[in-house]
């Protein structure tokens, strides 16, 4: 019960502010997206195939003379977990890498995150998320 108590009452912990990074992008932006991230130092992410529309509703495709509704159009989820600070320049770099200015583009989500745990080494918190040559890395060199 006091580790519980040590948890909910941990200032350093609280002030630790996590967010998670959900980008849905074309299947063709995902090369470029990855290079844009691993540029500015951000090396862990998770990707998912995934299917959805958004506000375009679809696309129209025609194939020998015969046009049908495609709803679910193929995309890319990327996720990404990381430090408050480093949102806005992911951000950027997800749009910069992924952008054509046509319907599709995609969207990104960001979310609170509660705390974070490496299995591995039980570590918690930003320590958790850190990466050797990431971007805190590249902060905290300068």
């Amino acid at each position: 019960m006091a580790w519980l108590l040590q948890y909910f009452f941990d200032k350093e912990r609280r002030q630790t502010v996590t967010k998670k990074i959900e980008a849905i992008i074309r299947e063709d932006a995902l090369q470029g997206v990855k290079d844009g991230l691993r540029e500015i130092g951000i090396f862990g992410l998770n990707i998912f195939e995934v299917r959805g529309h958004g506000r375009q509703g679809g696309v129209d495709q025609s194939w020998r003379g015969t046009t049908s509704k495609m709803d679910l159009i193929p995309k890319v989820q990327i996720n990404i977990i990381l430090s408050d600070h480093n949102v806005e320049k992911t951000i950027e770099a997800i749009i910069k890498a992924s952008r054509t200015g046509q319907a599709g583009d995609g969207i990104i989500f960001v979310y609170p995150v509660e705390d974070v745990v490496r299995i591995r080494t039980g570590e918690r918190g930003h320590d958790a998320l850190m990466y050797p040559d990431d971007i805190d890395a590249r902060k905290a060199k300068k």
